[in-house]
């Protein structure tokens, strides 16, 4: 169960900074959203008291600048949402702040009803 959070809050993060920002070259694969957010869930779920987790924004930094084009941006955007939909708890509106906290500038609003098609 942990695990299953932690994949879908990690896209739930991640899907702010793959759908708008220019990312470096390379596929984006769900397993690499999963693996880079995971560090972030608990941030997420909790009350956003304390600093973020170091990883979690390694993670964010990662993951974007791993997605160069708009088909892997979207593609990342699928999996974030994907994984987001099966996580409880998870506060948006932290979520919606974390990559300006981690230094990740996004032109759009982190959210769960994002369109991967419209904003990639």
């Amino acid at each position: 169960m942990a695990s299953s959070m932690s994949l879908k809050l990690a896209c739930v993060v991640v899907l702010g900074m793959v759908v708008g920002a220019p990312l470096a070259q390379g596929a984006v694969t769900c397993g690499q959203v999963t693996n880079s957010l995971a560090p972030c869930i608990n941030y997420l779920r909790g009350s956003g008291a304390g600093a973020v987790p170091p990883g979690c924004c390694s993670g964010i930094k990662s993951l974007n600048s791993a997605a160069q084009t708009t088909p892997d941006r979207q593609a990342a955007c699928r999996c974030i949402k994907s994984a987001a939909a099966g996580i409880t708890g998870i506060n948006f509106g932290l979520a919606s702040g974390l990559p300006g906290k981690c230094g990740v500038n996004i032109p759009y609003k982190i959210s769960p009803n994002t369109d991967c098609n419209r904003f990639v």
